[in-house]
Parts: C-alpha cells; sequence; structure tokens
C-alpha cells in the first residue's frame, strides 16, 4: 500500500536532503544563498511599503490636521450671513469644527533677512482648536492672541520661517502686503510691525517654512477684506466623509456656495503617491521571484546528486508523487523558512525604524532624510498587515511553483537507468 501524501517518511526524506554533507556542499550553499536571498527580497518589500504607507499616512494625517477637510466659498461669506453660514455648516452631521479663514501671501522682513510668507487669519479660539499647531508651540505661547483692538499685533510663525528670519517670539516682524485698502489710483501696499507671539512646528516643513497665523480681525485689516472671509473651513470626523457631503454643504451654506474638498486640493499630490506606490510594488515582487527562481539551482544540483538514492527509493516501492512531493519539500522549505525569516526581519526593522535612523545619523554624522527633501522630520512606517499577506502569499507561491520543474524531473528518472553504471 502506498504511502499517504506528504508522510513523516518523505518528509524526514526531504529533511535529510536539505542537511549538509561535505560531498553537497554545492547544494547546500546554494540553498543558503537561495534562503538569504528570499529572506532580504521579502524584508526589503516589508519595509519599503511600510515606509511608503507611513508616509502617505504622515502626509495626509499632517496635511489634514493643518489644513481642512472641506472648504465653502460663495456671497455668503460677508457680514452676519457669513457668522451664520458658520453656524449652519456646523449643524451638517460629521462636521466637527467649521472656522472663517482669510489667507493671503505677504513679505516678512525680519532684523536680516526677508521672506515669503502665506497668512492665515483666525481667531483666538479658531486657533488654540488647530491641535496640530496648538499642541506644536515650540516658544512663546497663544496667550494674548487677539485681544485688543482689532484683534492685536501678535502673529505666530512657523519655526522654519521664524529661523529663516532669525526672530524668537518677542521680537517684531514687519509684513508688507502688495493688496492693502483701496484708493482712486488702485490697491496700496500696506506695511505693519507685529510682535512674535509663538513659533509651531507641525513637523512638515512645508508648512513650518511658510505659514504664519494672523487674528481674523487684524487680517481683515491688513489685506482690505472689510467685513469678508476668504473660505469657510471644515474639519470632519472622517477625511474620507468629504466628497460625499460637498452637496450637502453646499446646501447648507448658502446660494452661490461652491464647496471644494483635501481630495480636490491635493488630487495630483496623492496621485502621485499612488502611481509610486504600485509601481515600486510591481518592481519589488518582482525581485523576490527572481529570489524565488534560485531554488531552482540548488534543487536541479540535489536531484543530480541524489539520482542514485531516487532510483533505490523507487525500487523500494516509492512512487512517482512521492518522489515529486519530496523534492517539493525539499525546496518549498527554503522558501518558507526565507519567508518567515524575511517577514520577521522585516517587521523589527519597522517597529524600530526611528532608532535605526537616529543610530545611522549618529555614525554618519549626516541626516539621512532632510526634512526640507520629504517635508517630514523623520522616517515613518506604517506595517499593513494585509499587505503583508499579499506579500508572504506571493513569495510562498513563487517559492513552491519554483520546485515544480526540477521535482518533475526528479520524479521521472528512470530507476534502470539511474543504477545501470552504479
Amino acid at each position: 500500500m502506498s504511502p499517504a501524501p506528504f508522510s513523516s517518511w518523505e518528509r524526514s526524506v526531504a529533511g535529510r536532503y536539505l542537511r549538509t554533507k561535505r560531498k553537497n556542499g554545492g547544494v547546500a550553499l546554494i540553498s543558503i544563498i537561495s534562503f538569504v536571498g528570499i529572506m532580504l527580497a521579502v524584508a526589503v518589500l516589508i519595509i519599503v511599503m511600510s515606509v511608503m504607507n507611513g508616509f502617505r499616512q504622515e502626509l495626509l494625517s499632517r496635511m489634514l490636521g493643518f489644513n481642512g477637510d472641506a472648504y465653502v466659498q460663495g456671497p455668503m461669506l460677508v457680514g452676519p450671513e457669513r457668522d451664520a453660514a458658520v453656524a449652519r455648516v456646523k449643524t451638517v452631521p460629521g462636521v466637527v469644527q467649521a472656522m472663517p479663514v482669510i489667507e493671503a501671501q505677504t513679505m516678512m522682513i525680519g532684523p536680516s533677512q526677508i521672506s515669503g510668507a502665506i497668512i492665515r487669519g483666525v481667531s483666538a479660539a479658531d486657533l488654540k482648536s488647530i491641535s496640530l499647531v496648538a499642541n506644536g508651540i515650540k516658544r512663546g505661547s497663544l496667550d494674548g492672541f487677539g485681544e485688543g483692538e482689532y484683534g492685536g499685533d501678535l502673529v505666530v510663525l512657523g519655526e522654519g520661517l521664524a529661523q529663516t528670519l532669525g526672530v524668537k517670539p518677542g521680537d517684531p516682524v514687519t509684513l508688507v502686503s502688495p493688496s492693502g485698502a483701496s484708493t482712486a489710483f488702485g490697491s496700496s501696499t500696506r506695511q505693519k510691525d507685529y510682535t512674535v507671539a509663538a513659533v509651531f512646528n507641525v513637523g512638515m516643513s512645508q508648512y513650518d517654512n511658510a505659514f504664519a497665523y494672523m487674528p481674523f480681525q487684524q487680517a481683515q485689516l491688513f489685506f482690505g477684506r472689510d467685513d469678508a472671509a476668504d473660505f469657510i473651513e471644515a474639519k470632519l470626523t472622517d477625511s474620507d466623509l468629504a466628497k460625499g457631503l460637498k452637496p450637502k454643504l453646499a446646501e447648507v451654506a448658502g446660494r452661490g456656495a461652491i464647496v471644494t474638498d483635501w481630495t480636490d486640493k491635493n488630487q495630483a499630490f496623492f496621485t502621485a503617491l499612488q502611481v509610486e506606490h504600485n509601481v515600486m510594488r510591481l518592481i519589488l515582487f518582482m525581485i523576490v521571484a527572481i529570489a524565488a527562481m534560485n531554488i531552482i539551482s540548488g534543487l536541479v544540483m540535489l536531484v543530480k546528486n541524489k539520482g542514485r538514492d531516487i532510483a533505490i527509493l523507487r525500487t523500494m516501492g516509492a512512487g512517482q508523487a512521492s518522489i515529486l512531493r519530496i523534492f517539493i519539500m525539499a525546496g518549498g522549505a527554503v522558501g518558507v523558512l526565507g519567508t518567515l525569516a524575511g517577514l520577521v526581519f522585516g517587521v523589527l526593522f519597522c517597529t524600530y525604524i526611528a532608532e535605526i535612523q537616529q543610530f545611522v545619523e549618529w555614525v554618519s554624522g549626516t541626516s539621512v532624510f532632510s526634512a526640507d527633501i520629504y517635508f517630514l522630520s523623520h522616517i515613518p512606517a506604517k506595517v499593513d498587515w494585509r499587505e503583508i499577506g499579499g506579500i508572504l502569499f506571493f513569495t510562498l507561491l513563487m517559492s513552491f511553483l519554483a520546485t515544480l520543474g526540477p521535482a518533475w524531473r526528479a520524479s521521472r528518472i528512470d530507476p534502470v537507468e539511474a543504477l545501470r553504471y552504479e
């Protein structure tokens, strides 16, 4: 009676073939190379995909934490009608915050440097409700912001912008705006001195290097907005709800309202990230497939060296299916072990990626992740277990597919021919 598939004796023979022997040292070396290749390929694939996922999540969370999820523009942004529109927007289910905002570009002059900046005019209460900014105050405080005539003269700067201008809390800065009050000869240039109240850092250089906050009423006065706002910014419980809530927001905001969301504002950026993610995944999957192909070399040499053993097993009653399974297990074991080792290595690397970055920077004395280039101040990593499951499935599939050719050849060895010259 033939033994059951993958029986203990088949597993023991497959295991014996994987053990290192002096006369089969070449086979053992190729098996080790295959194991290391698969391990590194899986680990690199997990690390790269996790870093790209983390990069996207960090950018998204900081962009939406600094900006809103939806924006309302239209004729309702003037005077009391604006406040009523804000109140109506807040009643929409899913909206957790809505605030009028003035946003304009200006020139900032420090003691020794000049820099362009984007000014956002918001009320003191609204600024404190932006947790990414309020919790990111590095120097100074928000005390006194928005107090005084027309909101007072205090401004809050991003840390990179403050460093460029060479200012700190308590220092004066001069703002120059080309869109001042309207005159008979057109818009006049407006210039005014302000005092730095605080410096914030949101961990994204795109914002830290360019943005500053000013009291809402002061921004209206400085930029000649009279009693109007540029838009109403709404934050939602879930950013993915933004597109579906646009019709409702337009309805409650009032006639002539134009509603856009964060996907409209950053669509090109996130589309480029997604394309890069997909292309990188494809390239790394090909590397995994190439690493798995090394199993073929080891099995081909193993079949050649074990031709006499195969013939003896066949004469003792082992069927072709048993020989096929033995070599599939022998080659597949390399793939399984390499995959598991790559999984452990990749996940551990992602878990301690911040410490690894610090160590590399300490050893090399250079920054390996410049915030000026990558927008973020550290390498992010988010382990997506569903994606890792796909990586493991693909790697194991390629590993076992690579064993089929040599295993099939081994099962077709003729015992008579194999033993003829022994």
